[in-house]
């Protein structure tokens, strides 16, 4: 592609040449032939240091800020936000993208509305796809990821390669720093969702308004005028959501207990699922959700409400609730002792979802609830004793060890933790943790391991080590039936 047609009312200041453009990067080690190299203002660097770089092993023009100083012979765009025009940039580039793309935000439940979407869609005999923490889940494709919402260039080369695949249907994660950072400016949406908001990433966000504006920029600027948005009713900040949403509007579709669209009128809780009465188009529905806890019921009706904004029928995808599956590591069960407690594995890092979670197994167990709690390093520290503050209050035998420290010391960490976690034990082996509370549980207990979920590594002093809590789950079990 001519770079005066890729940056087409996008960028100015193309005036030496115009060369065909082979690749996008925005980092200049990934740099080829031919490449366009967007010199980014980051927190950490800035890309204007690396045009050199991009240029010696390449590149064939430069996108930079209006303000930037660059120093090299080759084409020079500019634009006022270049992050958004290298996701616009990317879009053209890469051209194609499943026809219905749904994007979910919010401080907890967007990998579960992703998954859940997904085999609502699939369920009905669509072709569909997940984009998210836990990676890419398509017909074709089971990839484990890392990133909430991949870069703009990795992003917009997703969708063209899963609309390449065949996909119509996606739905993906929209992280606060994802939208912030313009990574999801390139993609069309059809639909967009909200789950709820917490207290998290204000290490990266000034205060929780700053966090709230960020995740409402997906409604106020990337979903079309008139396109669905699906906004969980049952939140504090559901109702402000709802009026930003309706203030551009946005076409808004409410869920829950307080929702307009699909209204939960009745639950009953049972060990390892729910069954649930949902009023829509003035029908009652029935629905058995094969899941535990009420969050996930309310993340099964967020996915409920966009599967119906992109055209499923209502009682299709009710029905198809019945058949979901959670996803990796949010309450997943990784095994049960041999008197019969379960030990469950969740992904929860932050106050509200440890909070859900632990709330979530109290209806089922009739002894004690026992949690292994760590936060990360390098990361938002307001949140570490209310972490344990949550552990504390709602379970009864409390073991707080290390998360992923990262160039944090681990026993800092758990320090900020313990100041608020009263009685509880402090392990900073997370192996020795979990094998600690495993071998705890008597008949009638429910075991959590929190934080880390899905994760397949640890990182310690900056180097990642495998570990799984799945695999850790299992070898205590293996140990304390000998």
């Amino acid at each position: 592609m001519k770079l005066s047609k890729l940056a087409e009312d996008l960028a100015t200041g193309q005036t030496t040449s115009d060369p065909d453009i082979a690749g996008l990067c925005v980092d200049s080690r990934e740099t080829g032939a031919g490449f366009l190299f967007a010199a980014l203002a980051g927190s950490r660097a800035d890309g204007a240091g690396f045009v050199a770089d991009a240029e010696a092993r390449g590149a064939a023009a430069i996108l930079a800020g209006e303000g930037a100083e660059i120093a090299t012979t080759l084409p020079v765009l500019r634009a006022a936000d270049p992050r958004r025009a290298i996701a616009l940039m990317a879009a053209r580039f890469h051209g194609a993208q499943p026809e219905h793309v749904v994007a979910i935000t919010g401080t907890a439940g967007k990998t579960s509305i992703a998954t859940f979407t997904r085999q609502i869609w699939a369920r009905c005999g669509l072709a569909a796809a997940s984009v998210g923490t836990t990676g890419v889940v398509s017909p074709s494709r089971d990839e484990y990821g890392s990133l909430t919402t991949p870069d703009p260039i990795a992003l917009m080369r997703l969708m063209a390669e899963l609309a390449g695949e065949g996909v119509t249907h996606a739905a993906m994660e929209a992280s606060s720093h994802g939208i912030d950072q313009r990574r999801l400016d390139g993609v069309r949406l059809a639909a967009a969702a909200f789950s709820n908001l917490g207290h998290d990433h204000l290490d990266y966000h000034p205060d929780i308004e700053s966090y709230f504006a960020a995740k409402m920029r997906l409604f106020t600027t990337l979903l079309p005028k008139g396109a669905p948005a699906v906004i969980f009713a049952d939140d504090r900040w559901s109702g402000r959501a709802i009026d930003v949403a309706t203030s551009v509007g946005a076409k808004v579709m409410t869920v829950g207990r307080g929702g307009n669209f699909l209204t939960l009128k009745r639950l009953e809780l049972e060990r390892q699922r729910q069954i649930a009465e949902i009023e829509a188009e003035g029908r009652i529905h029935r629905v058995v959700l094969p899941l535990a806890g009420e969050f996930q019921m309310a993340n099964a009706l967020v996915a409920a409400g966009l599967a119906i904004a992109t055209g499923v029928a209502t009682a299709d995808a009710l029905a198809a609730l019945e058949h979901l599956k959670g996803a990796a590591g949010r309450l997943d069960l990784a095994g049960t002792t041999a008197d019969g407690a379960p030990v469950f594995v969740d992904y929860a890092h932050k106050p509200e979802a440890l909070e859900n979670v632990l709330a979530a197994v109290r209806p089922f167990t009739t002894g004690r609830v026992v949690v292994v709690i760590g936060c990360g390093g390098d990361r938002d520290r307001a949140k570490r004793p209310m972490m344990g503050e949550i552990a504390a209050r709602l379970a009864d035998i409390v073991i707080v060890t290390d998360d992923n420290p990262r160039s944090e010391e681990p026993a800092a960490i758990r320090a900020e933790i313990m100041t608020a976690a009263n009685g509880a034990r402090e392990i900073g082996d997370r192996r020795a943790a979990i094998r600690e509370a495993v071998a705890s549980a008597r008949t009638g207990d429910t075991v959590v391991i929190a934080g880390k979920g899905h994760e397949v590594g640890q990182t310690v002093a900056g180097i990642t080590h495998h570990f799984s809590d799945h695999e850790e789950v299992r070898a205590a079990l293996t140990e304390a039936a000998r």
